[in-house]
């Protein structure tokens, strides 16, 4: 890719940016959110058409009109934010727009399902092909998604952020993919903020930084504080920031908390005011169940939640906000965001009563006054608050979220991967204000696949296995967390 350029209205995303990526190596895009890195490779995968400038694969000038010509060519896209028919079983989002025909007219389902398992046999993915899509884990649907770039026998494959929703063990199982990839000489762009992977699976590191190519270099000569220093334009000296939070008096208490329809059996914890409580353990443990059945997304068959010594229901998450709850998704796109919506409008709609005058009309001069704060406090890039939720990185939608529950001033605040697909810059920000927030007694619960976020931020991590609550862990005790933490979430798989 050379000098490419892209504008949109009031923002300049790509400055005469160039890329190169050699057959057969990982190739890593680094930047903070917003700097380009998701924009630049949907130039490359025809969602967007560059401005200026040229692409070229294998020797030849190309320029992609759709995403499915850039398929047919062999460069593949895996999204951060899954778009998938979740309906539809595996095997159609895999063959969907190419079903294997007899005359054209009869899909042929066996051929279909045979395809699709001998894919996934070769990359060691153990999915039902037949499964329906929204009956899987992210991670699962994540995996499918991967197994379906590899369908095209592609020669480029970009990953957008593939590890953000993935624990420790199937981060090993990506890896012995892009690996075996590798080896069969498919260049594999790789977009992640996790510096500690970048370093171990990347041959070449490209970072960029507001729309401009800053540098590439060859992993093995790159240090973690020189992409930081290269990423912001600073030193980073601390990855987190020191804990000055108090821990008080029990404010939380969950009692034998057990889910209908979801693998949650008998779960009891106590969370006391002032307090960061990490939730730890494998994909499928459970552990986004517990904070949604706490919100009153889930139904519960048994169990009792208590705030500050009185009965709170849940039954709905409407009745969790007026208790006092708030909860940030993990999936931001799904279920998250407004994507038609402006940031001001996503920023209050959780909060309107807040802004009713008689009842009737809303105080927009309010409104606006608490998203400019909500940008201001968050540091979100955008041209201005009128600009649609959907054109912002995805980390910067994260940030309006976690702004909008924060203007709910909730007493508990439950996070599912608070910082899923941010830049350690912005990640820093977000650490600091969930110890501001903890410092003035909120109760804070938070679910992370990072475990060095979660030692580095919580007071204490629960350990999910198999749906139960297999222990605790404190940060800094006796022996080593992180091992404690990997065998407690082994105890009941």
């Amino acid at each position: 890719m050379k000098n490419i350029c892209k504008e949109f209205p009031s923002v300049k995303a790509l400055d005469d940016v160039s890329l190169k990526v050699r057959r057969g190596t990982v190739h890593a895009l680094m930047g903070e959110n917003g700097a380009g890195k998701s924009t630049l490779m949907k130039c490359l995968f025809g969602i967007y058409s560059p401005d200026r400038g040229q692409i070229f694969l294998d020797g030849k000038e190309v320029r992609f009109r759709t995403p499915a010509e850039a398929l047919e060519n062999g460069v593949a896209m895996v999204h951060q934010e899954l778009n998938q028919a979740l309906k539809r079983n595996v095997m159609d989002n895999i063959w969907l727009g190419r079903y294997p025909t007899a005359l054209g007219i009869y899909t042929l389902e066996g051929k279909m399902y045979q395809d699709t398992k001998k894919i996934f046999e070769e990359l060691d993915i153990r999915v039902d092909p037949k499964t329906v899509m929204s009956s899987m884990s992210v991670s699962d649907r994540q995996m499918v998604e991967i197994a379906k770039a590899v369908s095209y026998n592609s020669k480029i494959i970009v990953l957008d952020e593939p590890t953000s929703s993935l624990n420790e063990r199937e981060v090993e199982h990506l890896f012995r993919i892009i690996n075996k990839l590798r080896d069969k000489g498919c260049g594999i762009i790789y977009i992640s903020h996790k510096m500690e992977e970048i370093l171990r699976i990347s041959d070449d590191v490209t970072i960029m930084r507001d729309g401009r190519h800053i540098a590439t270099e060859k992993a093995e000569e790159l240090t973690m504080d020189r992409i930081i220093k290269l990423m912001v334009g600073r030193e980073l000296t601390e990855r987190f920031p020191p804990k000055s939070n108090k821990v008080g008096e029990v404010a939380l208490r969950v009692d034998g908390l057990t889910t209908k329809y979801a693998q949650v059996k008998n779960v009891s914890f106590e969370v006391r005011e002032g307090e960061i409580v990490g939730i730890a353990g494998l994909g499928g443990a459970g552990r986004t169940e517990v904070l949604e059945s706490i919100f009153g997304l889930l139904t519960r068959t048994a169990g009792k939640i208590s705030l500050k010594g009185k009965p709170a229901l849940n039954r709905n998450p409407r009745e969790a906000i007026a208790n006092g709850f708030a909860l940030l998704t993990e999936e931001r796109r799904a279920t998250g965001i407004f994507g038609i919506l402006d940031i001001t409008e996503n920023t209050v709609i959780s909060n309107l009563s807040r802004y009713r005058l008689a009842g009737l009309f809303l105080n927009k001069r309010k409104m606006h006054k608490d998203t400019d704060w909500s940008i201001g406090a968050m540091r979100i890039k955008t041209p201005h608050k009128y600009t649609k939720i959907r054109t912002l990185s995805g980390g910067n939608q994260q940030k309006v979220i976690l702004g909008r529950w924060l203007l709910t001033e909730p007493d508990v605040l439950l996070l599912d991967e608070p910082t899923r697909g941010i830049d350690v810059g912005a990640k820093y920000e977000i650490y600091q204000l969930i110890l501001e927030l903890a410092g003035k007694g909120k109760s804070v619960i938070m679910v992370s696949s990072e475990m060095p976020e979660l030692l580095g931020v919580c007071d204490r991590i629960l350990v999910m296995s198999g749906g139960r609550l297999a222990g605790e862990v404190v940060p800094g005790g006796d022996g080593d967390a992180q091992e404690q933490i990997m065998s407690l979430a082994a105890k009941y798989v």
